[in-house]
This record gives structure tokens, sequence and C-alpha cells, in this order.
């Protein structure tokens, strides 16, 4: 069909369930077939804007004259093709979502908002001659740069993960000729590739295990904290590669460590390309498009990786696959680990899902025989597991929330010369500014509940209130203003005043805090780990310290301010802490030295924290599986969640409320409506917010009635009154 006989239909990124037609641009020179998930620039009212061709077609001879020409074309080739596009269609109808959202949200920023395509060359630095003969001259940043370039040429991407400041010490060295860019291949190979640790019986059988599968065959590869799961990841992406096909692998945002990139470069001789959020949109792209070419082979990266293309897929793994951030909080709601397994299922390649704490769902799929179940009990190499002791400090003083045993515990361990882990999942000074007269306390006036806002978190040593859930931020007030008092008292404990007192009891030691708020630069938490090196110290930290770090010499965890989580009317909240526990537990005791694990609480008899004691993990998943059941929660059922927020409570309620009317006559007795409620965090920026909970057994029945009734939900006169979101799966009925 000529290109002036066809239709363009196109996918916008915009809020609206269906896609919009536009005759060719006139420049056009290729066959109209061709073009299918390429970019086309293309007017949109007074704007322009871009969009992904989904269909052509044939034209209604009484529509075209009105029809708009698109603007320009802005790919020769398709960059959404084949399984990758079949795939984010997929996404769309079972989110619920607007196709052209859904198609933005898989192309990086650069590429969503019209740059071309990048190169793909790689740019690397080495010193120059005059540089070697310098290097001990240099001092600061120059001389740092100098430091890592000694061994060899570094591609940018490489740096751009592991040093924050390389481009300024580049350009100062650059202009004195120390240093040098150079082109070279993107298939090149590291120069040096190091040897792995021989496996124990466990890991080879798992790897035997998972050598035998070649097509689409998810795994469960349930590994203790130590137990040697990296190991088995490595040698199985050694495979994939040796069979000329890529690699993709997902990790939590905090898994994602240079230590992480370094150990795989190392290993795998290959270039290893990182996707994180720490990347800038340029980079970013270059790799989405080095993988769309393939001559990235091993990408390995955080929730939004899952969309990288991958022409010649070999494998998937998701690390620690329970961790909440692969599921996406607002905009597009999809679950990273859940579209991975789609994806792994049409590219026909196995997919491996690895965790010490896999989720719920994960193991009621393996026990019903949906996923292969491989078990890593033991550590690897001669490391133990550690020694745990719940300590009840009930009638117990505590300074800074740490109680007298356990200050003798870090002074036995720094004695001992180990390292010192002390756990407090609250970030900041303390929770709460009070005054001691009349009991006002600083509240944030954009959050909250029905009768009360939500306290500001003291930061900066009392310097500066910060709300945790809009981000609003002022300064402390000089006296109380309800009384006049100067009386005004930080109240509790949170990462930044444990730092603070422990460093002044253990002068001795270097005493380091790990949170968001200390680690902001991309290399700022291998600064710290740097800065303690082997001596003995102490690491202050919240979750962000509980999986994806090694550190050998840390023989004590102690876990402080564990009781907030035992009791919550989130029905997942038992499960996320046992999960946090083991995992921060892990840390303790894993390169062959001895390793304690102190848990100070209220409430020792907890069934919670006993179960996980005498019988670990699995006894614990047992248990709360049968709860599960019992309440017909999930894996049992399948939830949606109709959101809705608005300036006041009741236009939200009144919009849940006209939705509930529609969809119950579609329920058929088969599925649940819970709701409208103010949600559990009823004010959040200043916006009122409630919800409607949809449950069902059979999840094509939920589906179905929410595909039949959503345009009548579209249409209602209340939508336009409010702000409302469906989330498909939800992992936080917040």
């Amino acid at each position: 069909m000529p290109a002036s006989d066809s239709v363009l239909r196109v996918a916008l990124p915009l809020p609206l369930p269906r896609l919009f037609d536009y005759r060719p641009p006139v420049s056009t020179d290729l066959a109209i077939q061709n073009r299918t998930g390429c970019r086309v620039r293309v007017p949109f009212g007074a704007r322009s804007l871009v969009g992904i061709v989904v269909e052509t077609g044939a034209p209604d001879p009484s529509l075209t004259a009105e029809l708009r020409a698109a603007e320009a074309w802005l790919d020769s080739d398709p960059l959404l093709q084949g399984e990758l596009l079949e795939s984010l269609h997929w996404l769309a109808r079972y989110c619920h979502a607007p196709l052209g959202e859904v198609l933005a949200t898989a192309l990086p920023g650069a590429l969503r908002h019209g740059e071309p395509l990048p190169d793909t060359h790689c740019w690397a630095w080495r010193l120059s001659d005059e540089g070697r003969a310098a290097r001990a001259r240099l001092r600061g940043q120059p001389r740092r740069l100098a430091d890592r370039l000694g061994e060899g040429a570094i591609e940018e991407t490489e740096l751009d993960d592991t040093f924050d400041t390389w481009r300024p010490a580049a350009r100062s060295l650059s202009k004195r000729r120390l240093v040098e860019r150079i082109a070279v291949p993107a298939s090149r190979r590291n120069a040096v590739t190091t040897a792995g640790p021989a496996l124990n019986e466990e890991q080879e059988a798992a790897l035997d295990a998972l050598r035998a599968n070649s097509g689409f065959s998810p795994v469960l590869l349930d590994g203790v904290t130590g137990s040697g799961k990296t190991e088995v990841y490595l040698q199985v992406i050694a495979d994939c590669l040796a069979r000329g096909r890529q690699a993709l692998i997902l990790v939590p945002e905090i898994g994602l460590t240079p230590q992480a990139l370094n150990r795989f470069r190392a290993r795998l001789g290959v270039p290893v390309h990182a996707l994180h959020s720490g990347l800038g949109e340029q980079a970013r792209a270059r790799v989405w498009a080095a993988a769309w070419r393939g001559e990235a082979r091993v990408v390995i990266g955080t929730r939004s990786a899952v969309f990288t293309p991958l022409p010649e897929a070999g494998l998937i793994i998701i690390d620690e696959e329970h961790d909440s951030s692969y599921k996406q909080q607002d905009g597009i709601r999809y679950h990273a680990r859940d579209f991975a397994l789609l994806r792994g299922k049409r590219l026909d390649v196995p997919v491996i899902l690895g965790s010490a704490t896999p989720a719920l769902e994960t193991l009621h799929n393996a026990r019903i025989g949906r996923y292969a179940h491989l078990r890593l009990r033991s550590r690897a190499g001669e490391a133990k597991p550690p020694e745990v002791r719940v300590l009840d400090i009930r009638k117990r003083p505590l300074q800074a929330g740490l109680s007298f045993e356990l200050l003798q515990a870090i002074r036995e361990t720094l004695d001992a010369d180990g390292q010192v882990l002390v756990f407090k999942n609250r970030r900041g000074y303390a929770p709460v500014l009070l005054c001691h007269d009349c009991g006002w306390s600083a509240l944030c006036k954009r959050c909250g509940g029905a009768s009360k806002s939500m306290p500001m978190t003291v930061h900066g040593g009392g310097r500066r209130l910060q709300c945790h859930h809009c981000g609003a931020r002022q300064t402390p007030p000089a006296a109380c203003p309800d009384c006049a008092s100067l009386s005004l008292q930080a109240q509790g404990v949170g990462t930044e005043r444990i730092e603070e007192w422990l460093a002044e009891r253990f002068a001795d030691v270097p005493v380091l805090r790990i949170d968001r708020g200390s680690t902001r630069g991309k290399d700022a938490l291998e600064k710290h780990f740097d800065t303690l090196g082997e001596r003995p110290g102490i690491l202050v930290g919240t979750q962000m310290l509980a999986k994806g770090h090694d550190l050998p010499h840390l023989t004590l965890v102690a876990v402080v301010g564990i009781d907030e989580g035992l009791f919550s009317a989130d029905f997942r909240a038992s499960e996320k802490l046992a999960q946090l526990l083991i995992q921060v537990s892990g840390r303790a005791g894993r390169a062959g030295k001895p390793g304690r694990v102190v848990l100070q609480t209220h409430h020792p008899e907890h069934p919670l924290l006993q179960t996980l004691i005498q019988g670990g993990y699995h006894a614990f998943t047992e248990t709360e599986l049968a709860q599960r059941e019992a309440a017909g929660f999930p894996p049992f059922a399948h939830l949606i969640l109709l959101r809705a927020e608005a300036q006041q409570l009741e236009p939200a309620n009144a919009f849940l409320q006209a939705a509930k009317t529609l969809l119950l006559p579609a329920c058929a007795g088969q599925i649940d409506l819970h709701g409208p409620v103010p949600a559990p965090m009823q004010r959040r920026a200043g916006w009122h917010r409630a919800q409607l909970l949809l449950s069902s057994p059979q999840r094509r029945a939920l589906h179905s009635a929410l595909e039949r009734i959503l345009p009548e939900i579209h249409a209602l006169p209340e939508a336009r009154k409010t702000r409302w979101s469906l989330d498909i799966d939800p992992t936080d009925l917040y």
C-alpha cells in the first residue's frame, strides 16, 4: 500500500485509552508496513508529541481529509518490536492502562523525548606517558583517577558507575595532557578475569539443575544469606555468554553497588552495563541502545531495566526477588519481577528468582509446582550461621535507644578487632520534636489521618524538620508556638542520633552512618566502606544495609527499634518484618568469623520472633501462608486497589461510591468490594485520600469485570473532580 494511502495509528503518552490516527509525514520514503514500533513526532493541539506507531491501515475515506499529517519519523528501524512490543501490549491490558503511557514508560527519558538513538561506540580513558610519569605528584581527585587508570584504560560507563567526580578530574588531567580519551570496540572483552571459588555440593547441585534448563523454566533459588547465590548466578551467566546470548540481571536499587558491579565485571570478562536511577538520561539511552543492537551482552539494573531490549536473550535473573522496590508505586504500577517472568516466557529463556527470604507469592508458586525450587541451606565456604539472641529491654534503661548489655557486646566486638552494624530502620535524628511543658509537637500540615497530622522528623541534630511522606521542610521554632516555652526536645531515636551518641561513646573507632541522607553521591557508599576498611568500627544504618553488601569483618549485628513493626494493620507487615530481620541478621559472620545477632525488643515472646529464631524463615512462612489462606489474602486471592484523592475527602469518597455502584452488578458473587474507606494515611501532601479494594480468588473474574466497567468509570462526572488510579496486585495498602 503506498504511503499516501495509509494511516498511522499512534500511541501517545497521554492518560487516554485510545490510539490517534495521522497521515504519514510528507517525507515518507519507506514502506509504512515496516514502521510499526518506530517513534514519530506528531502535532497534538498546539504542541508536538512523540508517539509510537502501533498499527498501520487503510484510511476511512470520509475522515482522511480531516487527518493531520505526522511531522517526522524519528527512527528508520523500530525501537519496540517483536517480543518486547507484544509484552508491553500485554502489560497495558493487565494494568488497564493507556498503551501510550506504557510504551513511553519502557523507553529511557532521552528517547521518550525524541532524542536520536545514540551511537554506542565506547569511549575509554587511559594515562598518557606523561601521566604515568607525573602520577606520584598528583593530589586529590586527579590522583584518584590516575590511580584508577594505572592498570589500564577504563570505559566511561564503568567510571560513571563507580567514580562520581571523575569527569572534572579527567578534564583537569586532559588539559595537561596527562590522560587520553580513546575509542574502543563496544564488544571488547576485559583484559583480566578472575577465577571464582570452588562450589560446595549444594551449589554444584543447583548449578547442574539450572544448566539442564534451556527454554522457559522459572526457578526459585532459595538460599540462606551467605550461601553463595551470586556465585551460582555468575556461572550460569558465563554459560549464557558462551552460547552467544544476552543476560539480564535485575537487582534492588540498594543492591546495585560498585562492589557488586566490579565483581561481575572481574568474573565475566565482558563489559557489564548498568542501568539505574543514578545515570543521566543520555547514559541510560546509550546502555538501552547497546542492548537493542545486541552489543550489551550483560545488563544489570534496577526496576526499569526490565524493559531492556534483548534481541539475543538467553537468561533473566531477579535477585532479591522479594524486594518491595520491584513494584512501581506511581504512574504505570507494574511489578518488575512479574513482568520479567512474562518476558522470559515469551522469549523462551530460563528465569531465576533468587532470595534468602522469598515472597510468599513466590513460595506458593513453588509449592504448587509452578516454579522449580532449589535450596541452598548452608553458608558457602567456612562461614557459619550467626548466633541469635533476643534481648528483653523491658524496665531497662536505654541510652540513645541502646541497652547496657548491647553496649557491652559492642565493646567486646571492637576489642576483638571486629566490626559492628547497628540497624535502626528510621532515618533522621529523632521522630518528633515536642514541647516538654505543654505537649505541643511539630506536625506536617499536609499529611496525616482524620484527626491528627503526621509528626515531622528532626534532622541535622535539631537544625531541620522534614516530613518523610511529602518531603516538606522547615526550620524548628526557637520557642513553643503554643506556650512560648523554650523546653523543646527531640523525642525518640533515629540513625543520626545513634551515630552521634556512639561516636562520643566509642571515640577510638570510626562510626559511619549509612542511610539515604548520607549516601547521595554515586560512590558515597563505597567511600564509607573504604573509610572503614578492615579496622574495627561501627556502621549505623537503615535497610540500605540489609542486603547487597559483603562485609567480611562484620561480626555483630544489633537490631534496635523493631517493636513498631510487630503490630500493624497491613496484612503484609509480618512478612516484611521477617524478611528484614533475616536479611540484616545475615550480614554477620560471612567470612568464617563467628557472628552474633542481638535483637532488642519489649516483646521477646512475640510469636513472629520466636518462630524466626526457633524455626527460621521457612517455619514462619508455613504459618503465615496458612493464616493468609484462612483469611483469603494473597497468594490465595487477587487484589485491585482503586485509589482516589481530592482537596477534600468528600469528592474522593463520592467518586469511589459511584464506581462501586457500577461494579456491584458485575461482581456476580465472585468479587468482594471493600470500601470505600479513607486510606490508612488519609491526607498526604495536602490531598485527602480514599480507596476501594476489589478482591477475588479468580484473577480472570476480577479483570473481566473491571474491563467491562472501566469505560463507565472514566465517564463518571465524579471522576473529573478527583485524581484516581488503579493498582493491580498492590503491595502497599497505604
